[in-house]
């Protein structure tokens, strides 16, 4: 092509969101474009006062059978995909009475947001768009000669250059609408298919796509030599996705991942029964406890390993108070994350700057079912998400001493949290608080230890006779192999053990559990987390 530049004479519109769609059929129709349009798309437009075709006039067939047919004809692709320099095109053309279509207005049934809304089949079904992604890829295949856009908020790019281009656009902007438009319907179909499959329930479905819509370009990814982006999924799962940011810089891919999971572990805890703080550092929890409210379950989670929280994401059941915002903000911290907040606590919160603050409207369900993703070379490996709950587990007890009352309450806290720590996992916890917490270890004994370890840390910095893993009871996020774990662990103070069992050597384990007078129950769940 020697001309770039391609003058707009006739547009196609059709968009369920009519956003700005007046305003944009008036300016086109300033810049003498003829309107063609569909339904209540034309409805509107002529309600405006302004000239407009119905599709049917185009094509000479009425719309038929429910909507389902009407641009799904030669006289509309045939405008959208003809080139306009070919000279076999223009003789087709000419001899089919085929007017040229030189952009495309289409955004497509709401078929994500009728799902979200929990809609039966048949009504989701009745959203999926046929003729409009049929339309946008025949559009886009042919961005030589036609423009196309698939939201408002290109309106104005287009716009913008008809005014510098005497009504016409360049090739430049055509490409980048184009490739949108691609990515729009991959998008869309990707959630179709994932709906499909879920109510089929169809665990592995023979082709999987994922599709999301960009909610920022980020300064970079884990490292600054990376490039990183924030996109959101069709799931609306309450979290750092959907949470509104009160104030504070911008988020980084790693505030994001680290509050992912801060917030992650915090909907574990039921706020109608607890109040409950998460302290989170490069994605693990460094502290978390329950407690009467946020200020004391913050104290007794910061208790836990204060070195590691500072610069780290906090994140909290409940709609945070000014005194839960006055004891978080003695110490820098990156993020906080909560349901919801006070005035005051946001006026406290102000006087940080850089902090930010993050209101994510709800928790998410713990139980919900769901899907994970991660990237290997040249794959990808999709799970369900670990949805199992301590509170739903049958614990059985393998030891001749039960735990009691309160070492039953807190194993169930500590399975609770060691689910949200990288394996291998050891959680000491005492008094619905976690005392030690060693994570991400190759060995399961290392991870007693450094656990242990902290604890020491810890009680010196608070200046305690002994660590708080004397007494506390202690939760492994998957068997322990050999007895040499669970003695570590016993060695530093543990009266009481919850793990998920299964492991060949099971009776050496609970024997060594009985010579110790230590009591022990099994899940027969286990959390890895890799």
């Amino acid at each position: 092509m020697t001309d770039t530049t391609r003058r707009i004479t006739r547009a196609l519109l059709s968009v369920s969101d009519k956003t700005g769609l007046i305003e944009f059929a008036r300016a086109l129709a300033v810049h003498g474009v003829e309107l063609v349009s569909t339904g209540g798309t034309a409805k509107a437009i002529a309600a405006a006062g302004l000239k407009v075709k119905d599709v049917s006039e185009l094509t000479g067939f009425p719309e038929m059978m429910d909507g389902r047919v009407k641009t799904l004809h030669p006289k509309v692709h045939g405008g959208l995909l003809a080139i306009r320099d070919n000279k076999e095109h223009a003789a087709a053309m000419q001899a089919h009475g085929i007017a040229p279509i030189d952009l495309l207005v289409v955004n497509l049934y709401p078929f994500e947001a009728t799902v979200e809304k929990g809609a039966d089949f048949e009504e989701c079904i009745e959203n999926i768009d046929i003729g409009g992604p049929a339309m946008i890829r025949a559009a886009a295949k042919n961005h030589d000669d036609v423009a196309v856009i698939v939201e408002a908020t290109d309106y104005q790019a287009v716009l913008d250059e008809l005014a510098a281009n005497k009504g016409a656009t360049t090739l430049a902007l055509r490409r980048r609408l184009a490739a949108k438009a691609y990515a729009r319907t991959a998008a869309y179909d990707a959630a179709i298919s994932n709906w499909f499959a879920k109510e089929l329930k169809t665990e592995a479905p023979d082709f999987r796509a994922f599709g999301g819509r960009l909610i920022q370009k980020l300064r970079y990814g884990e490292n600054p030599h990376q490039s990183a982006a924030f996109y959101a999924t069709p799931e609306k799962r309450p979290g750092v996705a959907t949470a509104r940011q009160v104030q504070g810089k911008e988020l980084s891919y790693n505030n994001i991942n680290d509050t992912d999971a801060a917030y992650e572990c915090i909907g574990e805890f039921d706020a109608k029964r607890t109040a409950a703080c998460v302290i989170v550092k490069h994605a693990n929890p460094c502290g978390v406890s329950e407690g009467a409210d946020l200020v004391s379950a913050y104290r007794k989670a910061l208790a836990c390993d204060s070195t590691s929280a500072f610069g780290g994401i906090v994140a909290v059941n409940r709609t945070l108070d000014a005194d839960a915002a006055r004891a978080i903000t003695e110490i820098f911290t990156e993020v906080i994350i909560a349901p919801d907040a006070t005035d005051e606590a946001i006026k406290i919160v102000a006087a940080k700057k850089n902090l930010r603050l993050l209101l994510a409207g709800g928790l998410p369900d713990p139980r919900a079912v769901g899907l994970t993703a991660k990237t290997v070379a040249g794959g990808l490996l999709v799970q369900s998400r670990d949805n199992a709950v301590v509170d739903d587990m049958a614990l059985k007890v393998v030891t001749k001493r039960a735990p009691s009352d309160a070492e039953l309450r807190d194993l169930k806290f500590a399975f609770r949290v060691a689910k949200h720590v990288k394996s291998n996992t050891i959680i000491y916890a005492k008094d619905l608080a976690t005392v030690g917490i060693g994570a991400g270890q190759m060995s399961r004994v290392d991870s007693a230890r450094i656990a242990a370890r902290k604890a020491q840390d810890a009680a010196a910095e608070l200046k305690l006779a002994e660590p708080l893993t004397k007494g506390s009871v202690v939760a492994s996020d998957a068997f322990f192999p050999f007895a040499d774990g669970m003695l570590a662990c016993i060695e530093a103070g543990a009266t009481a053990v919850i793990q998920p069992g299964g492991s060949v050597r099971d009776d050496e384990v609970i024997k060594a559990a009985d010579e110790h007078g230590i009591a022990m129950v099994f899940t027969s769940v286990r959390h890895f987390r890799h």
